[in-house]
């Protein structure tokens, strides 16, 4: 795996076999996981999206603790997946980082807990597949708008950006720091030295 600039986000490359048939990969291994980052992802839940082209979702993240891990992957179709560092003193606060994941690479992004997570369609229609640290937590969860120019993330243009309602309603960064909302880097600082122990 290779953590990205962003501390806490990594990208994993699996080794792909094609032949005749089609391909193969393995999306995930745990003890590969294990050695790389130090502790186990406890799966708790595995979460599958399908979004058209024009739709972005996200940007997404919960509170800490417990927070919710992602390991994201691409099963059909292509997607710019979005690690956007929402911890208050990280010293890559308001930055993001963006790769894409596909279904021929295989590849899938982790983002630990306190990182925001979001994503948009490529391909005219793309799968998503994630597998979470912790369930979903209605009062736990948070997001902060993904077209906030704050951050600045550029987004492809496709014509009318897709929303959900809670994501269009979601604040911008400035005010979600401001009513105490975002994680702290310190925090999630801690959290994660406690699953390594």
């Amino acid at each position: 795996m290779e953590e990205l600039k962003i501390g806490g986000a990594w990208l994993y490359t699996p080794q792909v076999w094609q032949d005749q048939r089609g391909r193969f990969s393995e999306m995930f291994r745990g003890q590969e996981f294990f050695q790389d980052l130090g502790y186990q992802l406890a799966v708790a839940q595995v979460n599958c999206s399908v979004s058209r082209q024009g739709v972005i979702r996200g940007i997404h993240f919960a509170d800490v603790p417990p927070g919710q891990a992602k390991y994201v992957c691409c099963v059909s179709g292509t997607i710019m997946d979005v690690v956007v560092d929402l911890r208050v003193g990280s010293p890559s606060f308001k930055a993001w980082e963006r790769v894409k994941l596909d279904a021929v690479s295989g590849q899938a992004l982790f983002l630990s807990e306190g990182l925001g997570h979001a994503f948009t369609a490529l391909s005219a229609e793309a799968t998503v597949v994630y597998l979470c640290s912790a369930p979903y937590n209605p009062s736990g969860e948070h997001g902060v708008h993904p077209l906030d120019p704050d951050i600045g993330i550029t987004w492809p243009e496709f014509g009318d950006v897709i929303l959900s309602g809670k994501d269009a309603a979601a604040p911008g960064l400035e005010q979600a720091q401001a009513t105490g909302l975002l994680p702290s880097y310190e925090t999630c600082l801690a959290y994660a030295r406690s699953l390594r122990q």
